[in-house]
């Protein structure tokens, strides 16, 4: 039976899609209860309902407190069917939560962030990473704290940043590997798989078959993405 889960976004929605595209093509089991947005006319919120998914707007601005937001967003996800056990997925949602929230859904609340953190967390994370002038970014799904863009991390992927893009011209290739790994990382959670022991997260392996190379087989000394690439001889 598919686990239960809210969406919270704030914009677009396409980390939300990815998800919702999983899910139909039979990657992903999971059942998407609600999607929350603190804005009225997040592009996020016509995605799901045009997959037949129940929506909620709650506006950040109409409460007093952080506090009080997060009671209002508890509230919702357990009236929509997500419980305690369910799983919180932040696509694109900024808002940083509070215990209020979190200590409901302990650990069981992901958020995916377009950089690599601990570099470059906050709203600007492709524009800061590529005016450093740095050759590699990418995107981070993590365990979701009372801090901005801080909880263990489950997942990353990197993409090589061209001299005097901007961030314009990084964001796409950053949000294609997004669409991967937030699903992923979701599945994992999802199948028991992830333990968290600190500041690390460590996959277990799987209990069935898996099309990629199991990781016991995969040699971290030799697997890397290396940009620009090294030259013969090195």
């Amino acid at each position: 039976m598919p686990l239960p889960i809210a969406v919270l976004v704030s914009g677009n929605g396409s980390n939300l899609q990815s998800i919702i595209d999983r899910i139909e093509a039979g990657a992903l089991d999971v059942e998407i209860k609600l999607v929350i947005s603190n804005k009225a006319d997040a592009y996020g919120l016509e995605r799901a309902r045009s997959h037949g998914i129940p929506t909620r707007v709650l506006l950040h601005t109409e409460y007093d407190s952080r506090e009080a937001f997060d009671t209002d967003m508890v509230r919702a996800i357990r009236d929509s069917g997500v419980d305690e056990s369910g799983v919180v997925v932040m696509a694109g949602f900024m808002r940083i939560v509070t215990h209020v929230f979190l200590g409901v859904f302990e650990n069981r609340v992901i958020n995916i962030h377009p950089a690599l953190l601990p570099s470059f967390p906050g709203v600007y994370g492709q524009g800061d990473a590529a005016d450093y002038g740095v050759k590699i970014s990418g995107c981070t799904v993590h365990f979701v704290d009372e801090q901005m863009d801080h909880g263990p991390v489950i997942i990353q992927a990197a993409v090589p940043c061209l001299p005097g893009e901007g961030g314009g011209g990084l964001s796409p290739r950053i949000l294609k590997m997004e669409h991967r790994v937030l699903p992923q990382a979701l599945q994992w959670l999802v199948d028991g798989r992830l333990e968290i022991d600190g500041r690390f997260v460590r996959l277990k392996p799987a209990d069935k078959a898996v099309s990629q190379q199991p990781l016991a087989d995969i040699e971290p000394e030799t697997y890397a993405l290396i940009w620009p690439p090294l030259e013969e001889g090195f």
